[in-house]
């Protein structure tokens, strides 16, 4: 019987959940920032709101974050990982891009 080279098809889907729970934690994370600079705005009325711009920054992190973990973990031949990053972290940023379009 022949080994394969790549990685088992459990450990990918155990790296991929702990990866999705690390991101959803920073989703979580930017989308609290989002809320508090929307709640802040809410009571600065003399200037323009600052809230779309905070969603702004947070979605290029996530974008560039889907990227580079995604197509690295991708290039590493972790193809489960890889794609779930860059869902995970897609959809992230595709939610706050959609926020500052919103305000």
């Amino acid at each position: 019987m022949e080994r394969g080279s790549g990685p088992s098809t459990g450990r990918q889907v155990g790296v991929s959940l702990a990866l999705a729970v690390i991101d959803l934690m920073v989703i979580a994370w930017l989308m609290f920032g989002y809320g508090m600079q929307t709640w802040a705005d809410s009571y600065d009325s003399g200037n323009p709101p600052s809230a779309p711009e905070v969603a702004l920054h947070g979605m290029w992190l996530l974008a560039c974050g889907a990227v580079v973990t995604g197509g690295g973990l991708l290039a590493l031949r972790r193809r489960i990982a890889g794609i779930v990053q860059l869902v995970v972290l897609g959809a992230g940023a595709g939610l706050l891009a959609i926020s500052a379009a919103g305000r």
